[in-house]
Order: structure tokens, then C-alpha cells, then sequence
């Protein structure tokens, strides 16, 4: 072997036992209200409020150009950020761009997709997947028709009827969401009803759950994201205080349960609400939620708080791991074995395919679905932490089309 060679095995050796890397990503929307429009004045205010959000991935609406885009870049975020493809789409109005850390995410793609009356803003698709793990996660970006009335709640409608077309499209284990201002005032109007109706394939799950008239109702002050203002500033945004939850994250089903990519529901903040701000400025003090500095930061940057969740992208993948083939389905010895409270459990797939990885009991009762979707060729890593259960044998089990295979591992507490 020549010298090169042997330091290249040395080398993918000693990361195979040492890299770890982030498996957690905070995905972040922003409505930015018309952006570069009045950049020289809001710019340091967009990169305080991003600063203290700190997400990995930046989804914005209202962006009117590639040089604003580029702005963004240049003066409110760092080097460590990326952004990816900017689709000019619809001329004189606004456009959804990508901003992402690329030790991170990888930009795969971003597509639009026009509606019914050609005035309305295009549905963005856009696809980034980890850099660690094997996950792809498809994105959607909306900014529907604003105001009240029949007329513009039918064009609403039209935009979440484009957007399931959309996802009905996908594979039936795709991960995605859709984020954004929807404009949507309450949960029975009926572009929100189609866009959580469960009757077809590939619905969206509110992950707060929250179903009501969200506009001007006090019970829904904790989640309300527009307007942060209670009169009109200099750069023509919304006023009236914050009484509409406009700006949300909703998420495939896929995302709401075990294995592969999850959302983490209780990271889901519309950021720099305390739910004391009802009807009122952010910035009016005290704001529970941020400091005096971070509050007034979102006073001034845009009539829209951002709104963000944390992902989990599921186990991480070792540089060993990435360059092994395996030719047959695999489960590997919980290590360690006998545990308490958490121990590891490994498993292998030729292909990527369907997977469920689930513990029982010794009476053959299930106690938990540690993963349940697809699994990339190669090694797959999951930590299952009995910190509930007693002393005593368990079984996990791994099913695939294939067939199943089962183990047994020890709790001694």
C-alpha cells in the first residue's frame, strides 16, 4: 500500500470514530415587507433579529430582486451562510428566497409554480438536504393573497390547491413543509381546510394544533405574528398590533412521526412573542420573550415576527459509515448491553427502502417505535433511552419487506 493510501485509511479511521456533527437543524420564515426597500435603514436591526433567532436555514417572503438577495448576503448574514438559487418570478411583485449554513444543508434546488390569476405570488419548492445524514427535505414557501373578502379568500384558495397538486406529486415517504405568510385568518377558512384535509395524500399537520378565528382574538395572542407595529412606520408595513397569526410552519405528516426527519413541536416559536403583546408594539416594554434590544429589532425590521422550528434529521452518518455497502439487512448488538438508562441500536439496509425498528417487552408488547420510514443504504444509528420502564429483557426488532430480524438487550437499573 502506498504511503498516501495508508494515510487516507488512517485518516477516514480516525473521523469514522470522531466526527460528530449537528443533526438538529432550526429552520426560520421571515416576511421581510418589500426587501432591499429601505435596506440602509433596517439592515443592522434584520441581522440583530437573526443573530438571536440563530437558524440554520432562512426561508424569506417579500423579496423583490437578486441584489437583494445578494444584500442580505453581504451585509446582514456572514460567511458561514449560503443562498441558494433566486427565482425572479413574477416582475414587479415579491419572491421567496434561501439563505442556508453550507457546513450544513446542501441547496439541491429551488422550482416555482405560478397560480390561477397570474397576479398572485408563486408558490416556491425547495429541496436542501443535510450534509450528515441522508435526509432531503422538500420546503415549500407561500405568501398568499392578502385581505378580507370572498374574492381573495378564493385565491387563497387556489394557492393551497396549487400546493397540494404539488405534494400529491411526491413519493409517499417524503418529508416536507410549507412555510410562510398565508394571510389565513381563521382555521375553518377554506385554503386552510384544504391544506389540512387528511382525506387525500399528503396533508399538512398544524403542529400547535391550534384550530379557532385566530384574528383579533385575545385566546390566540401567544401565537399571533403580524403586525408588529401599532401604527404605520416610514416603510409602509402593517399596523394595528399583533392580532393575526398569518406567518406559520405546517408539516407533512412523515414529519410528526418517529424516524427519519421529525419537527420537535415544542420548538415552535413565533419569535418574540410573550403572548403579552396583544394588539400592541413588540417593543413595548417589558417583552418576556427577547431583549429590549432583539424587541426593537423586530419593530423596525418588519410588520411580520419570523416564525421557526427545530428539525431532527435523525442519526448522523460517520464517514465509516458512508462508504459501507452492505449486501444484506443487518441489526447490529445494542451497545452497551446491559444498560441504563440509553443504549444504541445499529442496523444496516442494502438500498434504501421502508423500515421499522420497534422494542417489546417479554410479553411481546410493543413499548416503543424507535423508527418508522426510509432508510438510506448503509448503517443507520438510533439511541433508545428506557429511562421509563423497569429492570428487565427486551426485545427490538427490525422489519423491512425483506423480513425481520430480532434481538434482545438488558435494563439493570
Amino acid at each position: 500500500m502506498s504511503r498516501i493510501l495508508t494515510r487516507v485509511v488512517l485518516l477516514l479511521c480516525v473521523f469514522g470514530i470522531t466526527a460528530f456533527a449537528q443533526e438538529k437543524l432550526r429552520i426560520m420564515s421571515y416576511n421581510l415587507l418589500k426587501y432591499p426597500d429601505n435596506s440602509n435603514t433596517r439592515n443592522e436591526y434584520i441581522k440583530t433579529v437573526i443573530e438571536a433567532a440563530d437558524p440554520d436555514i432562512l426561508v424569506c417572503q417579500e423579496i423583490k430582486s437578486l441584489s437583494g438577495v445578494n444584500e442580505i448576503l453581504t451585509d446582514i448574514l456572514n460567511d458561514k451562510w449560503s443562498a441558494g438559487s433566486f427565482k425572479d418570478a413574477n416582475g414587479s411583485d415579491t419572491d421567496n428566497a434561501i439563505f442556508y449554513k453550507d457546513s450544513l444543508v446542501e441547496f439541491i434546488s429551488h422550482d416555482t409554480f405560478p397560480l390561477q390569476n397570474t397576479n398572485d405570488r408563486n408558490i416556491s419548492e425547495i429541496r436542501i438536504k443535510h450534509n450528515f445524514t441522508p435526509d432531503t427535505l422538500v420546503i415549500y414557501s407561500v405568501h398568499l393573497k392578502a385581505s378580507t373578502g370572498s374574492d381573495n379568500e378564493a385565491r387563497r384558495l387556489d394557492g393551497a390547491t396549487r400546493l397540494r397538486f404539488l405534494t400529491n406529486k411526491l413519493s409517499d415517504y417524503s418529508y416536507f413543509t410549507v412555510l410562510g405568510d398565508f394571510n389565513i385568518y381563521r382555521a375553518s377558512e377554506p385554503a386552510f381546510q384544504k391544506l389540512i384535509d387528511d382525506t387525500d395524500r399528503h396533508y399538512f399537520v398544524d403542529p400547535l394544533d391550534e384550530v379557532g378565528t385566530w384574528h383579533d382574538n385575545v385566546n390566540f395572542r401567544a401565537i399571533h405574528t403580524q403586525s408588529t407595529r401599532t401604527t404605520q412606520l416610514s416603510d409602509g408595513g402593517a399596523s394595528g398590533g399583533l392580532d393575526d397569526r398569518f406567518d406559520m410552519i405546517l408539516v407533512s405528516q412523515t414529519l410528526m412521526d418517529a424516524g427519519g426527519i421529525t419537527i420537535e413541536v415544542d420548538s415552535y416559536t413565533p419569535f418574540g412573542n410573550d403572548g403579552k403583546h396583544f394588539n400592541n408594539n413588540i417593543n413595548a416594554q417589558p417583552n418576556d420573550a427577547v431583549s429590549p434590544e432583539v424587541a426593537e429589532a423586530l419593530y423596525r425590521s418588519s410588520d411580520h415576527l419570523p416564525v421557526f422550528a427545530d428539525f431532527d434529521f435523525g442519526p448522523i452518518v460517520s464517514v465509516d459509515d458512508k462508504y459501507f455497502t452492505p449486501t444484506s439487512m443487518e441489526l447490529y448488538a445494542n451497545y452497551p448491553n446491559p444498560f441504563n438508562p440509553t443504549t444504541t441500536i445499529s442496523f444496516s439496509v442494502p438500498g434504501s427502502q421502508f423500515v421499522q425498528l420497534t422494542v417489546y417487552d417479554i410479553l411481546g408488547r410493543e413499548v416503543e417505535n424507535l423508527y418508522n420510514g426510509i432508510a438510506p443504504t448503509g448503517k443507520t444509528h438510533v439511541t433508545f433511552n428506557a429511562g421509563n420502564l423497569g429492570s428487565g429483557l427486551y426485545f427490538y426488532t427490525l422489519q423491512t419487506a425483506s423480513g425481520s430480524i430480532s434481538k434482545k438487550m438488558m435494563v439493570l437499573k
